[in-house]
């Protein structure tokens, strides 16, 4: 099996530091507010991947984090009027909900950076004593960047260009302008936790080397994250971490890709956030799965309108060749091996997903042809090895006769009832061969915000 690891920039043979345990951790969400389809995307890559880990027969344990003290999620309990740590937990709770409805199972190890304070003071008052980081009068304390002569190995940076790209704080006592917050000092009104330093806060990137050194130890298998962590946070993670252990941090660094939507980056200043709640109420787990795995993970998605729509009709379809099976007396519980096989080479190669769903077409035009040709026991084997294998990915798992019922329903639900009736007015207006109403009906429906599309199953309606 091979994993491309940012480090060196190279697909390599993937073999765990001690034996077949692996270690495993992946930065989580800042519940500074809902969860996104980027949130969803990182969750889902992670969570199959530790599962497909454990199909090869490695003992996996898993830990993912909750960052739950941050700028923004103190800027929020201002906005709001609620307690920052009441804040976190009410966001804490309500994306694990979300998370729970896409089927992403939870970690072996939940960890948060409330809960590991002390771990942070202790982490912070090595690097001091080892000349790696300093305090200020005023109560923070830096880390001083050109203490760690591997700075940038990670991002390929050197000091001078992420000097360019990184923000730079005024800070009088500042040594350099590129060193980090390792703890912050309490400004008026914030959350603050006593420390050797006075009162104060963790900066982001020593929390994660904390929660890894208290879940794991000095060394993990594999760090993940978004391509977006790569810098700083993770290039300030890999310097912490090694300048205090003197050991390589992680063996394997893994980047999965961002979201676009309609080729822009997502982001909630261009306003084309993508909230998982209010995907969930369109589609369904298996749907949106399907959507997002059809990218290789390391590659970018473009979320544009036909994304989900297409899915679904793919899975739709797929569905309908088992529905034909069990009508025709097979149980959907054979085996064919080589599907399992096709499969694991597949994800083998740095967990293409993209071409294990590809090899979805090929598998059911030949199950549905077998069944054209009676062979039901043949069919059998081969759509019940799909079950099983691409149960990993979370596809499959819906009784067939229900799959296209629980689409229909989430799509009424999702459609509000105005919209629905102008759409079964235009459709109306279409078999009376009214073109210029059905046209009408379609222009008043865009400007109330939303598309409706034609197809072979009907109408599509969709949010613009």
């Amino acid at each position: 099996m091979k994993i491309y690891n940012s480090l060196t920039k190279r697909k390599e043979d993937f073999a765990p530091l001690e034996g077949n345990k692996v270690k495993m951790y992946a930065c989580g969400i800042t519940v500074s507010g809902d969860a996104h389809i980027g949130h969803a995307y990182q969750a889902l890559i992670y969570d199959i991947i530790r599962k497909y880990l454990e199909k090869k027969g490695y003992d996996v344990t898993y830990a993912r984090n909750y960052t739950d003290v941050d700028d923004k999620i103190i800027a929020r309990s201002h906005e709001t009027g609620i307690p920052a740590d009441e804040y976190a937990e009410m966001m804490i709770k309500k994306i694990d909900a979300e998370m729970r409805r896409l089927e992403v199972d939870d970690p072996d190890i939940w960890l948060r950076a409330t809960c590991t304070m002390q771990g942070i003071e202790d982490f912070i008052s090595r690097l001091i004593e080892k000349g790696h980081a300093y305090p200020t009068p005023e109560g923070d304390v830096y880390f001083a960047v050109d203490s760690f002569p591997g700075y940038g190995k990670l991002s390929g940076r050197n000091l001078e260009d992420a000097r360019e790209s990184v923000r730079i704080e005024n800070e009088d006592n500042k040594r350099n302008p590129l060193d980090f917050a390792l703890w912050k000092s309490a400004k008026e009104g914030e959350p603050f936790w006593e420390s050797p330093w006075g009162k104060g806060r963790p900066g982001w990137h020593i929390e994660c080397s904390a929660m890894n050194m208290r879940a794991f130890g000095e060394q993990i298998d594999i760090h993940g994250g978004g391509r977006d962590l790569i810098f700083p946070h993770h290039e300030n993670e890999i310097a912490q971490t090694e300048a205090l252990t003197g050991k390589p941090f992680a063996k394997y660094w893994i980047h999965n890709g961002l979201i676009k939507v309609n080729g822009q980056k997502m982001s909630k200043s261009l306003g084309n956030s993508l909230l998982l709640e209010d995907l969930l109420d369109k589609y369904s787990p298996e749907t949106i799965k399907f959507a997002l795995l059809q990218t290789n993970y390391r590659g970018d998605i473009n979320v544009t309108d036909s994304l989900f729509p297409e899915a679904e009709k793919h899975l739709l379809s797929f569905y309908k060749v088992m529905e034909e099976a069990v009508r025709a007396g097979a149980k959907l519980d054979g085996e064919c091996p080589e599907i399992d096989r096709a499969f694991d080479a597949a994800m083998d190669d740095d967990f293409n997903t993209a071409k294990a769903l590809a090899d979805l077409f090929g598998i059911f035009r030949r199950a549905a042809a077998l069944l054209r040709e009676g062979d039901v026991s043949s069919a059998n084997g081969m759509l019940g090895q799909v079950k099983k294998t691409y149960g990993l990915l979370g596809l499959f798992r819906t009784e067939p006769a229900a799959f296209a019922a629980a689409c229909e329903a989430a799509h009424k639900a999702a459609v509000p009832e105005e919209i629905a009736a102008l759409v079964k007015k235009r459709a109306e207006a279409k078999a009376a061969k009214d073109w210029a109403a059905a046209d009408a009906l379609r222009a008043e429906i865009a400007a109330k915000g939303w598309s409706v599309k034609d197809t072979k199953e009907g109408p599509v309606v969709e949010k613009i």
